[in-house]
């Protein structure tokens, strides 16, 4: 049989094929040729044919297939299902959650947004989306100190993976005076609109000057106050047993201030405890 084989025979072949290779089968051109008499080229068109489907599936479904050969099997081999975008549902409640925490510039959010949105959400679902947030998006209002950070963010996660000293100047609350610490950076968190670096303070002066002398808690810094960090090459080590923990100091700490870790009992009169458990972790 020529290139030019019947249109049953042909589709037939190809769902064939897209079901062996759903089926987690290697095919081989020589091999489907010889089972369907054809020539190798026709098979060739017939897995292009599928690629192209999957391609277009991939578009609708946000799941990516990809048929790829294997040189070890000599074969075509369909690579690893994975999800590769959100649903509309997930992509509109982190665009809502995104608005609600205030947490960035008006024109930071409004392309972190643009980019959520274009690259997880299907093409024809984009301009829905767009219109349920529109309004929010239109009348959002970025926070006082209006400065960008997310450069910092990255930076200072680098150190905390890599174990890295720092030495940051930092805008203090209480008389905004400027100082300079060296610190060990042990974690980032987000909180009440605003991100914090937790890290332990490396001089020993400094520590004497502290309410609580030897506190084991981080000392917790708003990251929009840190006008400049130095990574130093200098390498920090903190034992296993008493590594920081971000999921377990968020459990017992509700607002971002540091201090020795207390007991509270109290009484709630109120309809929903869900509002008090949700809050307080360890309640």
């Amino acid at each position: 049989m020529d290139d030019y084989e019947h249109k049953g025979d042909k589709t037939e072949r190809i769902l064939s094929i897209y079901t062996r290779l759903m089926e987690g089968e290697v095919i081989k051109k020589e091999e489907e040729a010889l089972r369907y008499g054809v020539n190798a080229r026709s098979v060739q068109r017939d897995i292009d044919d599928i690629r192209n489907f999957l391609s277009s599936e991939s578009e609708r479904s946000g799941y990516i297939n990809k048929v790829e050969y294997d040189r070890e099997a000599k074969g075509f081999r369909l690579e690893q299902i994975y999800r590769m975008k959100f649903t509309n549902a997930e992509i509109l409640a982190i665009c809502k959650i995104l608005l609600d925490c205030r947490a960035f510039k008006k024109d930071e959010m409004e392309e972190i947004l643009d980019k959520l949105i274009s690259g997880c959400v299907p093409v024809e679902n984009q301009k829905l989306v767009k219109k349920m947030i529109k309004n929010e998006e239109f009348h959002y209002v970025e926070l006082q100190h209006k400065k960008p950070f997310l450069d910092n963010l990255w930076k200072l996660a680098q150190a905390i993976n890599d174990n890295s000293v720092i030495s940051v100047s930092y805008t203090r609350l209480k008389d905004k005076k400027s100082v300079v610490r060296r610190l060990q950076p042990v974690g980032i968190m987000f909180s009440e609109y605003y991100f914090y670096l937790t890290a332990f303070i490396d001089e020993e002066e400094t520590k004497q000057d502290f309410d609580v002398i030897n506190d084991s808690s981080p000392t917790i810094y708003r990251i929009d106050r840190i006008q400049n960090i130095d990574v130093l090459d200098e390498k920090f080590r903190i034992p296993y047993k008493d590594r920081f923990e971000e999921g377990e100091f968020r459990k017992r700490v509700q607002f971002m201030y540091g201090g020795k870790l207390r007991r509270v009992k109290f009484k709630y009169r109120g309809l929903s405890v869900e509002a008090i458990l949700d809050r307080l972790h360890t309640a």
